[in-house]
């Protein structure tokens, strides 16, 4: 049930929504009516019993009995507010009974039902008798609203604000309200609570252990509505009509209150109750930032649906707010058909057009209008989002909304949403109709759709009354209408291409050039930031802006400037660059853009080597050509040249050699620190060796110049991996956190100057092996407990952690194809999980260890290094180990795999060379 819905449920007969939107009601008087031509004789038989609402710009009277109509007298149409002196009450009675002569009266609600209002357009004086307050207390307060009225919309804003700044600042916080005894109060002020169409000012009160809100009138069910802290899941800042005063509380599942908007006076003050909100202990809440649940989506850990939900409400969108209304995207596009096939690509909508360009000769006139057009252009003379839109949808199951908004009447019968066929088609081809769909058409039950008969909306040019919406011939019922709907939306093909029309309403195409190639321009105060409304002086102006932001829409906040990665398909990570963080920095624009051309180079540089990977055939026929003794100690690191023609190593005895293959020589031996070396990698210039040290430094040695160009103090103990992709530095360490490093392409003698250290990954326990997918989307770690943990790399979220050893980790591996990673221990085990679903996919205790692996390209083939010497080939697809040769005398501890070419290190210092026999 959407909050309009569970709304309606709970609503009273009088309720905000029968004032104008955004008018306050101060208070109430018990009455007695006395309607025109009452008599002496028939007094007390003619009279209603009932209760007059003082409010802002209307005076109303809610009569107790149901079958008569509540009145709105607007106090614009009023001309004479005083004491009654007529003969039908006696000489006590007197000083209690006014009298209102108004030209205008509504007429609301008769017998109870929502319907049109009826407009009384005729002078008439209407007396009321106070029941238990004198004419005194009553007629000056109408009085002053009165002169109000008589102002223009600005002025008229201004003095109303005044007034209810004069009232509210008598009333305080009842500390009686209080909770607790001992809670400590941390910040009072005053503000409204939002709710769609209505705003309600009252006292807001935070305390240690509880958030108030005392509401100035008695409209709200409970005099004070008070949530825990510990409640409260999200606290967002919202802006509320273009300004950024509002502040939307959700809480957690099963708390009283589901979720409170409040708006407050100015910037500051909303930001000043932001920040004590958040420095007390009691609140705890759900941290979940946009890049986290990007991935969360990208790796279907997260549905369609619940993703836009939480772009929607990361834009300002809220549920409270009908100007900012959640968005959802048309998927479906056919409407007609008997039935409809999921997996049909013809049955959805384009998504990377907005709905104004996807009928191509509605499209080229805006266009060349467009073009004739002075500034400030615009393609789109409505918006996809307003809240007339919201409620076209919404008016079976909220009419008093309608009413409201549309100043008592409905829309005429055949211009309703009466039918899913007809107003798809309007949206495809009407010259002004460009509106997009809300969340209750993809979840829910479907009741928006239905007409239950509360309100009589008319009969319709055909004879036919307004009934339930025509769904689709494909839907059996409004249940199977809203699960089909909900299916295509998480489609293989809406998957695919959501990311398309993300660009167009949260980012990057959303404003600027690239908003106007994608054609999707919109009127320029739809945009925030486009009118600041604190700088406009004129009440007036100010006035008429605010009533156009309230009709016209508005454009979700901009999220990102540069395009949303694609959602992971069935057949795995695509290609792209993933550099999110800070993506609204141009400097990271710029390395973004580096990093997809370096993604680029990397995919050709795969694609060409395809044909020289080793085939299978090649990996059960690998015998030993070369075994060489080039350290005195543990290989910790191997590396072969991009030409296959040289080795680099790196060992515990703190020496980094370079061995030519070809001369069958050793060409370097260089001591790069005092402590044990770690690990190694080769830079794509074939020029640089990136080297790991105990001494928890990173060492760039230069081929060229023979000697360490520069250094990098990376971690607070000895660095024990280093992984190269894509400009990116990913370094590990056993003081417990991988660290990531990106770099401007380097400069001949200046390695490290360009580096920007993006953030680290925190572990429980030293991480002793990492390894990185083709992509560079994923790490994988392992740590000296056992745990294994994949990782996003651009947005450092962790995805998933698993006890997978009983000791610890000696290697991870990913697959080449980024479906599977593996990962061996000091247990003994050997474990395979599958990197989408996160789920053990193959198990074997070997009973002995294997130290370390690495997975042939494009093959389900690992190779394994064991602590008895061998290297063993096994099979991932029918798990089975088909190969088994013992390479060394010595635990093997390193494997590099290049081209057609294997390398393994071993405990003793010895390097063997493996090929296909």
């Amino acid at each position: 049930m959407s909050f309009i819905e569970h709304d309606i449920a709970n609503q009273e007969r009088f309720n905000l929504l029968l004032l104008e939107p955004g008018e306050i009601y101060f208070e109430d008087y018990s009455v007695t009516y006395f309607p025109k031509g009452t008599a002496i004789s028939d007094k007390d038989k003619r009279s209603q019993k009932g209760h007059l609402k003082i409010c802002s710009k209307s005076v109303v009277f809610v009569p107790k009995a149901l079958h008569f109509p509540i009145l709105k007298l607007p106090l614009k149409n009023v001309s004479v507010v005083e004491e009654w002196t007529g003969d039908l009450f006696s000489r006590h009675d007197k000083d209690k009974v006014m009298k209102i002569t108004s030209n205008v009266a509504v007429k609301m609600k008769e017998n109870n039902i929502i319907g049109p209002y009826s407009f009384i357009k005729e002078a008439a004086d209407y007396i009321f008798q106070l029941d238990y307050v004198s004419v005194d207390d009553c007629v000056p307060q109408i009085c002053q609203l009165h002169r109000a009225s008589t102002l223009p919309p600005g002025e008229q804003t201004a003095m109303i604000n005044a007034i209810v700044l004069s009232r509210q600042s008598r009333c305080k916080f009842n500390t009686s309200w209080l909770e607790d005894l001992y809670e400590t109060i941390q910040c009072e002020t005053q503000g409204d609570r939002i709710l769609p169409l209505v705003t309600n000012p009252g006292r807001i009160m935070l305390t240690c252990k509880r958030l108030y809100f005392q509401p100035f009138n008695n409209i709200e069910k409970v005099p004070v509505i008070k949530i825990k802290l510990k409640d409260i899941s999200r606290v967002i800042k919202r802006r509320f009509l273009l300004r950024k005063i509002g502040m939307e509380i959700f809480c957690k599942e099963g708390a009283p209150y589901s979720h409170i908007y409040l708006s407050l006076p100015t910037p500051g003050e909303r930001d000043s109750l932001y920040a004590k909100l958040l420095e007390q202990e009691e609140l705890q809440l759900e941290l979940s930032s946009k890049d986290d649940m990007m991935i969360k989506w990208q790796s279907k850990n997260l549905s369609n649906f619940d993703y836009l939900m939480f772009l929607n409400s990361q834009a300002d969108r809220s549920f409270c707010d009908l100007t900012q209304y959640p968005v959802m995207p048309w998927i479906i596009s056919d409407f007609t058909s008997s039935t409809i096939d999921l997996a049909d690509e013809k049955i959805y909508r384009d998504l990377s057009k907005p709905i104004g360009a996807l009928n191509e000769e509605r499209i080229q006139k805006m266009r060349e209008r467009y073009h004739e057009m002075p500034d400030p252009k615009f393609l789109y003379g409505s918006h996809y989002s307003t809240p007339g839109y919201v409620l076209f949808y919404l008016a079976r199951i909220a009419p008093e909304y309608v009413l409201c908004l549309q100043n008592g009447k409905f829309d005429k019968p055949d211009r309703m949403f009466n039918s899913l066929d007809d107003t798809w088609l309007n949206c495809l081809e009407g010259a002004a109709d460009f509106k997009e769909l809300i969340p209750e058409f993809y979840e829910g039950n479907g009741e928006f759709l239905l007409n239950k008969g509360v309100s009589n909306f008319g009969i319709r040019q055909d004879g036919r009354p307004i009934g339930d919406v025509d769904l689709p011939p494909w839907a059996k019922d409004h249940h199977d209408f809203i699960g089909k709907m909900r299916a295509a939306l998480e489609s293989d093909y809406a998957s695919e291409h959501l990311h398309h029309w993300i660009d167009l309403i949260f980012g990057y195409k959303q404003t600027g050039k690239e908003a106007e190639k994608a054609d999707n321009v919109f009127y320029y105060m739809t945009y925030e930031g486009a009118v600041d409304l604190d700088k406009i002086e004129d009440p007036n102006e100010r006035a008429r802006i605010e009533i156009q932001i309230m009709e016209f829409g508005q454009t979700p906040k901009q999220l990102w400037n540069t395009p949303h990665p694609p959602r992971f398909t069935k057949d795995g990570p695509r290609h792209h660059s993933f550099t999110t963080v800070s993506s609204s920095s141009q400097e990271n624009e710029e390395l973004e853009v580096r990093a997809e051309e370096s993604t680029q180079s990397a995919e050709s540089s795969i694609a060409g080597s395809v044909q020289s990977c080793l085939s299978l055939e090649d990996i059960s026929a690998l015998s030993v050509s070369h075994q060489y003794t080039l350290h005195k100690s543990c290989v910790t690191g191997l590396q072969l040249t991009d030409d296959g023609c040289n080795i680099f190593s790196v060992s515990q005895d703190t020496l980094l050699k370079m061995y030519s293959l070809e001369d069958q020589r050793q060409l370097r031996s260089f001591n790069v620190s005092s402590m044990a070396l770690s690990s190694c990698l080769v830079m794509p210039d074939n020029k640089t060796i990136v080297v790991g040290s105990w001494d928890n430094y990173v060492y760039f040695y230069s081929i060229e110049f023979g000697r360490v160009l520069d250094t990098l103090k990376a971690h607070d103990d000895a660095v024990s991996s280093v992984i190269w992709k894509n400009n990116v530095l990913i370094t590990a360490s056993w003081d417990s956190t991988s660290k990531i490093w990106q770099f401007i392409p380097p400069s001949e003698l200046h390695i490290f100057d360009s580096a920007n250290f993006l953030g680290q990954l925190d572990h429980e326990s030293g991480v002793c092996c990492q390894d990185v997918d083709e992509t560079g989307s994923f790490l994988v770690t392992g740590s000296e407990e056992g745990y294994v943990s994949m990782w996003s790399v651009s947005s450092l979220y962790q995805i998933t952690e698993v006890r997978a050893h009983d000791g610890q980790v000696n290697a991870v591996s990913f697959s080449s194809d980024c479906r599977k990673f593996i990962s061996c221990g000091s247990d003994g085990l050997l474990k395979i999980f599958d990197v989408e679903t996160q789920t053990q996919m193959f198990f074997k205790n070997l009973g002995y260890q294997v130290l370390c692996l690495a997975w042939c390209d494009n093959t389900s083939m690992v190779l394994c290094g064991t602590d008895s010497g061998h290297l063993e080939v096994w099979d991932t697809d029918r798990a089975v180990m088909t190969t088994s040769v013992k390479g060394h005398n010595a635990p093997v501890t390193s494997i590099g795999v290049k081209s057609r070419c294997v390398l393994t290190g071993d405990k003793d210092g010895g390097v063997s060379v493996w090929k296909p026999v």
